[in-house]
């Protein structure tokens, strides 16, 4: 499998999350989201949107991190990353698409440079424009994680699911903004914890070859 990434996208990361957490090999085909290089006609010929990642698997080109991530999670069934009862993978979807769908589309690389040029935002209201939206989304997931009795130390039971591989390149973005975790001490719990396993180390930004 080849996976076209770029180091700092959080839809790579939380992929890189689920190939590791899966204990799936994969080259790594790096895309400059910083050089446009997702914009060249090379690599929309994979992927006509532009964006990344994308996961070739040997017979088929895979897009967008959701449908790649399950995906894997139907190819790949072990270890599951989606909970054996029916409430307990719609707790876990629902909170990655808290993140994918809710937060993370509002700091992204296009909303962000639309801001900047089109707009003529200045780094401050930019950063104060990222920050207010992870605010609010993290606001009402620390509710989430707080009401769940049975929660451990990951988004819902005692392992890691598809919801803490959403969640993990979230935090590494809050950081970047200068979001305040200690507001949320049961997402910081978990974030502590996935960082203490290999497979969320070795998908972190600054452990690509593309960050160096």
């Amino acid at each position: 499998m080849k996976l076209h990434s770029f180091f700092r996208s959080g839809t790579s990361h939380r992929t890189r999350i689920v190939l590791n957490l899966k204990g799936l090999a994969y080259d790594a085909v790096y895309v400059s989201l910083a050089k446009n290089e997702h914009h060249q006609a090379s690599f929309k010929t994979l992927n006509p949107q532009g964006f990344v990642p994308v996961l070739e698997t040997g017979s088929d080109t895979l897009l967008q991190s959701p449908a790649i991530i399950e995906w894997l999670e139907e190819q790949y069934p072990e270890p599951a990353l989606l909970p054996a009862d029916a409430i307990g993978r719609e707790k876990v979807r629902a909170i990655a698409a808290m993140v994918g769908c809710d937060i993370h589309p509002l700091n992204n690389k296009r909303v962000l440079e639309y801001l900047r040029q089109n707009l003529q935002l200045d780094d401050a209201q930019i950063n104060a424009w990222c920050s207010k939206w992870i605010q609010d989304g993290f606001s009402a997931l620390e509710q989430i994680l707080v009401a769940d009795q049975q929660r451990d130390k990951f988004c819902y039971g005692n392992q890691p699911t598809i919801a803490d591989a959403y969640l993990i390149p979230q935090v590494v973005s809050a950081q970047r903004f200068n979001v305040d975790l200690s507001a949320y001490p049961q997402i910081n719990e978990i974030y502590q914890h996935c960082m203490t396993l290999s497979a969320f180390q070795k998908a972190a930004p600054e452990q690509q070859a593309d960050a160096r």
